[in-house]
C-alpha cells in the first residue's frame, strides 16, 4: 500500500460502478484453520484483560488518550444517532447493533440516545459477560424497566459467522450498526472482509447508517517509510509488521499492535478504497471518513464542554495534588509544544491548556473514524440486489 491510496488498484477492481466484477462470498460459520487460529489469538487477547476499574484506570500512562479517544466516539456516535431520530418518527424504535462491543464501554452511549433494542455481540465472551454485567448495573431496579431497552448479547465470530441468524428475530430490521476500533481484524482475508460487511449491512434499514473507528493504513505506511524500519512507535505503542512492507498485501497485510497495558495482538491494514469497493457490494455507500486530528480540529469548539467533563485533555502545567493523577510523572519534552506556546504569551501571564503528551498524541492519530449509509434497495430480473 503506497501513502497515497489512489496510487494502488485494489484486487476487485475491473469498473468501480460495476458491483458485479467483485467476487461473492458467504459467511457460512466456519473458517480456514488460520483464520480461526488468528480469531482464537484475539479472542484470547482480550478475555485475558481485567477490567481494573476507575482507580486502576487513572493511573494508566495513556488514561488522557484512552478518554480522548472515548471523546471521539461519543460525538460521532451523538452524530449518527442525531441524524436516524431525524429520519425516523417521534416515538420510533431505535434498534443499534454493537458489533464488538467488548466489555461495553458504549452502554451509557446507547442510553443517552434512548435506543429501544441493543444487540451487543463480541467474539470474547469473557469481555461480553463484563459488557452483560455492566449492562444489568446499569438498571438494576424494577423502576428501571420503562427505560430499560430490550437486549440480546451473544458471542460470535463476525468475521466469519452470518449474525442475523443468531438474532431473537432474524428479521430485525437495524437504524445504526457500530463497530468500534475492531474492523480491520477482519482484513486478514477477502472472505473476512465481506462476512463482516455482510453482516453490517443486511439487517440495515434503507437510509441509516454503519459507524466505525480503525487504524489508519496510510498513517501506519507512512509512520513504516519514515522510520525506515519494520518496527517503530514510543513509549506507548509499538508497531511490528509481519508482512513485506515494500509490496503489501490487500488482505493479511498483518502487523503486531501493542499499546501500553491495553493491547498486544496481531492486526491487519485496511487498503480503503477496497474497503469501500466492498462496502458497495453490499449497498453502503461511503458519506464520512475522517482521521481523528479532523474530529476535533472540526468539533472541540462546540463540544468543549463534554471534552472536560469527559477529561478527554490533560491540565499543562498540572494542577498541584490533583487527586487521582498524582502518581503520573510528567517528561517536560513530551509537553514541549505547550511550553512554545506559554512563550508566545505575556511573561506576566499564567497559562494552563489542555493537551496530550506527544506520545499519547502520536498513538491516537493513528487512528480514523467512517460513516456508510445504507443505500436504496431493488432487485434485477435474477434476484440480485441492485444499489441506488
Amino acid at each position: 500500500m503506497s501513502d497515497s491510496e489512489d496510487q494502488t488498484s485494489s484486487p476487485v477492481e475491473k469498473n468501480e460502478s460495476d458491483n458485479k466484477s467483485i467476487p461473492t462470498t458467504n459467511c457460512l460459520g466456519v473458517g480456514s484453520e488460520n483464520e480461526e487460529k488468528h480469531s482464537a489469538i484475539v479472542a484470547s487477547h482480550y478475555n485475558q484483560i481485567e477490567d481494573r476499574g476507575l482507580v486502576a484506570r487513572k493511573q494508566s500512562n495513556i488514561i488522557f488518550m484512552r478518554n480522548f479517544n472515548n471523546w471521539i466516539k461519543s460525538v460521532v456516535i451523538e452524530k449518527y444517532t442525531t441524524l436516524v431520530k431525524q429520519r425516523t418518527p417521534l416515538g420510533s424504535p431505535f434498534r443499534v447493533l454493537d458489533m464488538c462491543c467488548g466489555k461495553g464501554g458504549d452502554l451509557n452511549k446507547w442510553a443517552n440516545a434512548n435506543v429501544t433494542h441493543l444487540i451487543c455481540t463480541d467474539i470474547a465472551q469473557v469481555s461480553l459477560e463484563q459488557c452483560e454485567s455492566r449492562f444489568n448495573g446499569m438498571y438494576p431496579g424494577d423502576r428501571d424497566i420503562p427505560r430499560r431497552p430490550k437486549v440480546e448479547f451473544f458471542v460470535a465470530d463476525a468475521t466469519l459467522q452470518q449474525l442475523r441468524t443468531k438474532y431473537r428475530d432474524p428479521s430485525t430490521k437495524l437504524h445504526l450498526v457500530s463497530c468500534q476500533f475492531a474492523f480491520h481484524y477482519s482484513f486478514e482475508s477477502f472472505k473476512q472482509a465481506d462476512c463482516m460487511l455482510k453482516n453490517a449491512a443486511e439487517c440495515l434499514e434503507e437510509g441509516f447508517y454503519f459507524i466505525g473507528t480503525m487504524p489508519d493504513a496510510n498513517e501506519i505506511m507512512k509512520r513504516q517509510r519514515m522510520a525506515m524500519s519494520d518496527s517503530f512507535g514510543n513509549d506507548i505503542y509499538n508497531i511490528k509488521f509481519l508482512c513485506d512492507t515494500d509490496n503489501p498485501p490487500l488482505f493479511g497485510a498483518k502487523y503486531n499492535f501493542q499499546l501500553d497495558e491495553v493491547v498486544d495482538c496481531p492486526e491487519f491494514l485496511v487498503h480503503f478504497p477496497t474497503f469501500e469497493k466492498l462496502a458497495l457490494k453490499h449497498g453502503l455507500r461511503l458519506v464520512e471518513r475522517k482521521r481523528f486530528e479532523d474530529v476535533f480540529d472540526e468539533l472541540n469548539t462546540f463540544k468543549q464542554g463534554l471534552l472536560e467533563r469527559m477529561q478527554a485533555l490533560e491540565t499543562y502545567p498540572p494542577y498541584q495534588g490533583r487527586k487521582g493523577f498524582e502518581g503520573q510523572k510528567k517528561d517536560p519534552e513530551q509537553y514541549a509544544h505547550v511550553e512554545e506556546y506559554g512563550k508566545k504569551m505575556s511573561s506576566e501571564q499564567h497559562f494552563r491548556v489542555g493537551t496530550l503528551s506527544r506520545k499519547e498524541w502520536e498513538a491516537a492519530t493513528l487512528y480514523l473514524f467512517f460513516a456508510f449509509q445504507k443505500m436504496k434497495t431493488s432487485y434485477d430480473s435474477n434476484g440480485l440486489p441492485v444499489y441506488s
